[in-house]
């Protein structure tokens, strides 16, 4: 028998601690300091920020924070590809993302059915070798829901087509299924502090109105910024045709608002996409 690919921890120690007591003890106090909304409904989807915990750490925590007791089949993360530029969407070919405090093995069935649905989506590890913006999700998710299996999808290239090909796709294999859909973003990228707060009010305002289709123009015509502007498009695509109606902000900040330093900062947001009761 072939032996399965793990996938290793690439970020441990430097975006997030690499011992799991001092993970744990990390975590547990971003927890304990996030006080999120109720939700408004039954979660869908989450959108959720992936740099160094100490800057977006409590931000992904609010939304997070809301999974607390509840169950899930499988979490489906789709993640920008940040050190790997490639056509179409990579679904990880192994059988497992390790990390500090635990591993996630990878949903089969659900990887088989979303590679039928498209000439596009291939199984492969491009993108998902050096790439943080999954696994920095998966310790938060850890906490909430234990070892939960996982669909680890990374777009090499985020074009309109794309985004609602994989949204569309990702809508068909959740229907009827007790899934989570994560979109891992960031916001601006490196701008003084006023003029990002600015671009991220765009973005955040076409998510929180649910509207995706502005988000993509958006994005496209450099009115807003996001590093995972497709994945968040294809999630909210995604999550409205699986019954999701309202989009809930939780946080938003950017690492001027943690460091001090207004100079270039990056956007932080965590919102969560729901189905009313």
């Amino acid at each position: 028998m072939k032996e399965q690919l793990t996938r290793q921890p690439s970020v441990a120690g430097m975006f997030y601690p690499a011992s799991e007591k001092e993970l744990r003890n990390n975590l547990e106090e971003l927890f304990t300091k996030a006080s999120p909304s109720p939700p408004l409904g039954n979660i869908v989807a989450l959108i959720s920020p992936h740099a160094g915990y100490m800057y977006s750490g409590l931000t992904a925590a609010y939304g997070y924070k809301l999974l607390q007791g509840k169950q899930f089949d499988s979490v489906v993360i789709v993640s920008p590809s940040h050190r790997e530029y490639f056509n179409g969407i990579s679904v990880y070919n192994g059988s497992a993302y390790k990390t500090p405090v635990g591993t996630f093995h990878i949903d089969e069935t659900l990887r088989f059915d979303l590679l039928s649905k498209s000439e596009r989506i291939e199984t492969s590890s491009r993108g998902h070798g050096a790439e943080h913006a999954i696994e920095v999700q998966l310790p938060f998710l850890s906490m909430m829901l234990g070892e939960i299996n996982i669909l680890p999808i990374v777009m090499g290239d985020q074009t309109r087509e794309l985004c609602f090909e994989l949204g569309n796709a990702l809508a068909e294999i959740l229907s009827g299924k007790q899934c989570l859909l994560v979109a891992s973003t960031d916001l601006s990228h490196y701008y003084p502090y006023e003029t990002a707060k600015k671009l991220d009010k765009r973005a955040i305002d076409d998510i929180k109105r649910f509207n995706y289709e502005q988000l993509m123009d958006d994005l496209e015509n450099n009115i807003t910024e996001a590093c995972g502007g497709g994945p968040t498009v294809a999630v909210l695509a995604a999550a409205q045709q699986l019954g999701a109606t309202d989009v809930q902000i939780l946080h938003h900040c950017n690492s001027g608002d943690v460091t001090g330093d207004h100079s270039g900062v990056v956007g932080y947001l965590s919102a969560a996409v729901v189905k009313a009761h």
